[in-house]
């Protein structure tokens, strides 16, 4: 069941939002139950962890979030 909390959305906004709810729903029921999903993708710890840490000395924190500066 699908509840508007606030607003008044016209009856056209409301079948859109409507259809994006009802073909993610049918693509999830048509995927493969084998294929990662895109959430563990995202949080997998090989994409979050760096492969090298940063030399210390003046400037490794800013290389620490922005690699190549610093």
């Amino acid at each position: 069941m699908i509840k508007v909390v606030k607003g008044n959305p016209t009856p056209e906004e409301l079948a859109a939002a409507l259809a994006v709810v009802r073909a993610r729903a049918a693509a999830l029921a048509s995927a493969p139950s084998d294929a990662p999903r895109a959430a563990d993708a995202w949080s997998a710890p090989d994409r979050v962890a760096r492969r090298t840490l940063p030399h210390p000395g003046p400037g490794a924190w800013a290389r620490t979030y922005w690699p190549g500066r610093g």
